[in-house]
């Protein structure tokens, strides 16, 4: 496997956006008005979330990304389309004058989330004629189409969105929401994690069983494939007429699952924009959720990060790289301004001089 060419993926993506805000502080006493903590705060930041940080992700592999959703016409929704634009996102949000921009506020103390508070409205009633208008101009410029549903009511007639984009001959992926996934009926792949599964096609014993109840409920929503993240246990892939696909996890460290699911439909969408097969996108994709799990909060996925995951796992494995993955993993690298540095030699016993040359490098 190489890294697909990621700057030929067009991908737009429709669903629940919101800002997510972080204060940041220590936490050194309990509060003498009640058995809490008190956190003094130092900082704060603003990041993009839900479908988002789907399109954050897309857009830092280099893929183009336009990105469709509701929000209100309020502060919270210029802060979410500044901190896409600089991404590189091509935001077409329809604004809703009587309703507020969903905004998630997280306070953390020494790199644990104390509580979280949310402020959102339903935009399940707003008429939604204005996305429709941009969602049927964009589906021609576009390979691949992700519906990023969190329940919030983007999504409220998902169902016509897939119509849609199959008649355009346009792959569709679903992040689901929910136990109704019949309204995703005729998607071409939805990727319900370990919970959502379960409450829809019944508890997981084994692999059989997983594959069995998949299989089936695959089938009965007329999808081309089924993607089942499963936490530790990786995530297992099924289609039609092919066998299933158990990957295990590559997370070294579990440090945050917060957007994890984004960062797994963000890097298959672009790599099956970019013309690589299903399996290995889910590969790929794999990859990227060891890499985000490791990170606090909301987060995004570089090139040279999957690049390192890759290696990582051969290392693992006592192999090594094809010629031609290693050139076309350099090209794209070097394409996005990183640094490539060889080396050759001995390094069973570790010496000054390679000391030396590592902080060089």
């Amino acid at each position: 496997m190489y890294m697909p060419d990621f700057s030929k993926a067009r991908v737009l993506i429709v669903g629940d956006v919101m800002l997510d805000q972080y204060w940041h502080g220590n936490t050194q006493r309990i509060s003498p008005e009640a058995p809490v903590p008190v956190v003094h705060v130092k900082n704060n930041e603003q990041r993009a979330g839900g479908a988002s940080n789907v399109a954050l992700n897309i857009a830092e592999l280099g893929a183009k990304v336009y990105l469709l959703g509701l929000t209100g016409d309020d502060e919270n929704a210029n802060h979410l389309e500044t901190i896409l634009g600089e991404a590189g996102v091509e935001c077409r949000f329809q604004r809703c004058k009587d309703l507020n921009t969903i905004f998630k506020l997280r306070v953390v103390s020494h790199h644990q989330q104390m509580i979280r508070l949310d402020f959102e409205d339903s935009f399940a009633e707003v008429d939604k004629h204005e996305l429709l208008e941009s969602y049927h101009a964009l589906l021609d410029v576009v390979d691949v189409v992700v519906l990023s549903d969190y329940d919030k009511g983007t999504l409220s007639g998902v169902n016509h969105l897939i119509t849609l984009a199959k008649s355009a001959g346009k792959k569709v992926i679903v992040d689901p929401k929910g136990t109704e996934f019949d309204k995703y009926r005729g998607a071409t792949l939805i990727t319900p994690n370990k919970s959502e599964f379960e409450a829809v096609a019944g508890v997981i014993k084994n692999d059989d069983s997983l594959v069995y109840q998949g299989n089936s409920l695959r089938s009965d929503l007329d999808l081309d494939a089924l993607l089942v993240t499963r936490g530790e246990d990786g995530m297992s892939l099924l289609q039609a007429d092919s066998v299933a696909l158990h990957l295990p996890t590559y997370a070294q460290e579990v440090f945050d699952v917060t957007g994890a699911g984004d960062t797994v439909i963000a890097t298959l969408a672009a790599s099956l924009a970019s013309g690589s097969s299903l399996e290995d996108s889910v590969t790929l994709a794999n990859h990227a959720a060891g890499v985000v799990v490791g990170k606090l909060g909301t987060a995004t996925v570089s090139v040279s990060e999957l690049v390192q995951a890759h290696h990582a796992e051969l290392n693992m494995n006592s192999s090594v790289v094809s010629e031609e993955w290693l050139a076309k993993s350099v090209s794209l690298l070097r394409q996005r301004g990183e640094k490539v540095v060889m080396t050759n030699g001995c390094f069973d016993i570790l010496h000054a001089g390679h000391v030396r040359y590592l902080e060089s490098a």
